[in-house]
């Protein structure tokens, strides 16, 4: 099963369902809309249901906000006209189908970069599209740093279909690839030893 067939089976679900950690979202949303002002443009990569690019969409002049998953596309397009916001761009397609052009002032990959093959190449990836000064903000998944079963079993489910495949990623390699990517970080926010860590970083140069 590919990954983009896996997430337009759950995508009617996934827009369902409550978010998991609600307080800590909103704190994740509020750290974003403190960098942000009315004249930026934003990219969003694995966008999902639309959710977070909608919420910022009044704060900023135009977002881009892409997913391979037509399913999911298909909602956050709906939402958006329900909402009747006319500013956010929802397209399907991937990291890998956008042309480098460095023409973003933020570009955002939540609970995206253990999602991918490989993060250093992924972040480098984000750090392409946005402008020398410009934001990249994640939320990462550090399942590395977490004892037991988890980091051996999950990846292994992975494999064979039944979930996504997610990177066993440690907090530390994911500072080291955000080096690696050119980029410095200006914020942290781990609500859990065992949560997501969400990052924004500016791009040197």
């Amino acid at each position: 099963m590919s990954r983009a067939t896996f997430w337009n089976m759950i995508a009617k679900k996934y827009a369902r369902d409550p978010v998991a950690d609600q307080p800590s979202y909103e704190k994740k949303l509020a750290m974003t809309q403190a960098v942000l002002d009315p004249q930026m443009r934003l990219l969003e990569v694995g966008c999902g249901t639309g959710t977070t690019a909608l919420y910022h969409a009044p704060k900023v002049a135009q977002i881009d906000a892409v997913d391979f998953s037509r399913a999911m596309i298909a909602i956050a397009q709906d939402k958006a006209k329900t909402q009747g916001i006319s500013n956010v761009d929802f397209r399907v397609a991937g990291l890998d189908d956008l042309q480098a052009g460095g023409a973003y002032d933020m570009v955002l990959g939540l609970s995206l970069l253990h999602l991918l093959d490989d993060v250093t190449a992924g972040l480098a990836a984000m750090a392409a599209q946005v402008k020398p000064g410009g934001y990249v903000v994640t939320s990462t998944v550090c399942m590395g740093d977490m004892g037991g079963l988890m980091p051996k079993v999950v990846p292994w489910i992975g494999k064979i279909g039944l979930i996504p495949r997610v990177l066993p990623v440690t907090r530390d390699a994911l500072l080291a690839a955000h080096e690696a990517a050119g980029l410095e970080i200006l914020e942290e926010f781990r609500p859990r030893p065992d949560a997501s860590v969400f990052l924004i970083a500016r791009k040197i140069g």
